[in-house]
């Protein structure tokens, strides 16, 4: 299995002093238990729970006193108590509130073990049947592979480094877009990269594609109520393919359901993480203000998931441009996953930008860097017409915007109708991870 980058944010967060037991939140078979088990081996002794186990989840169930859980513990997995770095992953921790509840004890009076938990579908259980205790664990969000990643499990490590520092020689630019096509068609679902990385066959990825999403249908049953259920198996059988759109939640994909049901199971969907609502802004300077009483667009969780339900895998492997592919969509989707999938930070959520009411003036994505709301283009088609992003520079504060494309790296200097100029970032998409470096530099 290759290594995943959130690694290192977990290497960070146990450098910090005093850091807190570590909550992990994404999607189901986005790797957090792998991700575990291969950071585990940064410590002498690795305890490991999985409260679906009724032996496992018995511990927090009875009256023992934090250290007698602690030393149960140590019995459970036949290792003795010892003063060395130990870490502690409980897994599936939705199948016990009183587990979650005790977490604040780990912080608060045991000295000298990692504490990490994780859950299938936990996301949708928070703040609905148990609550962390607030103020005593932190957040990490782990999310599809990105293109580094990917890279990385091909085996390109030189070309990984180089895409990671916005270095990418010029005479590579080809080859590197052939592989950031092949990663947009098949996604950065971790099984899926493992088995494309080891057998490099596309057809044979049918299966696993099928698996994942059965399992999220399946998975219905678990998180939603008779009332909603099928309202939300419709939107996880026909969404797929809106990616990337805006979309109206009333007859939503030709249904005849309410908009105000819909909505609710929309924001059901988000909280498992599979897909999220990017709502528009409409200024051009922070504080990001999002109006959700706008259409919002709708972003999957992996665009391997939207080519394959969408039938367009065929129609991506041989396009020269992914902005040629579904009028674009898929080209916006994907530079979405990668600005999102290039930290580990939970909070971080995907917006556009809007020109007021009634305007058709569009903006594909706005990112904050420091005091600055940056507009970001993603080229579809052929049409390279930026009278969106004239607009937009039109009112900022500032002199960058960014559009992303087929072509090599280049900076262009741009003047609006208006009479502002300002610096156009044209950044190949397989740069979408490393905006902010290549901005700073």
């Amino acid at each position: 299995m290759f290594e995943r980058s959130a690694v290192d944010w977990l290497r960070e967060w146990r450098q910090r002093p005093n850091h807190k037991p570590l909550v992990l939140r994404g999607a189901r078979q986005v790797g957090k238990t792998t991700l575990v088990n291969a950071f585990a081996k940064d410590y002498e002794v690795y305890l490991t729970l999985n409260l679906e186990k009724s032996t496992d989840r018995q511990l927090f169930e009875s009256d023992l006193s934090i250290d007698e859980i602690v030393t149960s513990i140590y019995l459970l997995n036949g290792k003795a108590r010892r003063d060395v770095s130990t870490l502690l992953f409980i897994d599936e921790i939705q199948n016990s509130p009183k587990a979650v509840a005790l977490l604040r004890y780990f912080y608060e009076e045991v000295s000298g073990i990692d504490v990490i938990a994780a859950g299938s579908l936990l996301e949708n259980l928070i703040d609905k049947h148990i609550s962390f205790p607030v103020g005593r664990v932190e957040y990490m969000a782990v999310r599809p592979c990105s293109f580094y990643e990917f890279l990385g499990a091909l085996g390109h490590h030189e070309l990984q480094q180089a895409q990671k520092q916005g270095k990418i020689p010029l005479p590579l630019h080809s080859q590197v877009m052939h592989l950031f096509r092949v990663f947009t068609l098949v996604g950065g679902m971790p099984e899926i990269v493992s088995h494309y990385a080891e057998h490099q066959d596309i057809v044979a990825l049918r299966h696993i594609y099928e698996s994942l999403l059965t399992g999220y249908r399946d998975d219905v049953e678990k998180y939603a109520d008779n009332s909603m259920r099928n309202i939300i198996r419709h939107i996880l059988n026909v969404g797929w393919v809106y990616a990337a759109q805006r979309i109206t939640f009333s007859n939503f994909g030709n249904s005849l359901y309410r908009s105000r049901d819909m909505g609710e199971a929309f924001r059901t969907l988000e909280k498992t993480m599979l897909l999220e609502l990017a709502y528009p802004v409409s200024l051009t300077e922070l504080p990001l203000l999002p109006e959700p009483k706008r259409a919002p667009k709708l972003l999957w969780l992996d665009t391997g998931l939207v080519n394959y339900v969408g039938g367009i895998q065929k129609e991506l492997s041989a396009a020269s441009d992914i902005s040629d592919v579904w009028v674009g969509r898929i080209a916006e989707q994907i530079v979405g996953q990668e600005l999102l999938g290039s930290d580990n930070v939970f909070s971080h959520r995907r917006y556009f930008w809007v020109n007021g009411t009634g305007s058709e003036a569009e903006v594909d994505f706005v990112f904050q860097m420091e005091d600055r709301l940056i507009p970001i283009e993603v080229k579809s088609g052929n049409n390279a017409h930026l009278r969106s992003l004239h607009r937009f520079m039109d009112k900022a504060p500032h002199d960058i915007a960014v559009r992303f494309w087929a072509e090599p790296f280049s900076v262009d200097s741009v003047t609006t109708p208006s009479g502002k100029s300002f610096r156009l970032f044209n950044l190949p998409y397989y740069y979408a991870g490393s905006l902010e470096t290549l901005l700073r530099g």
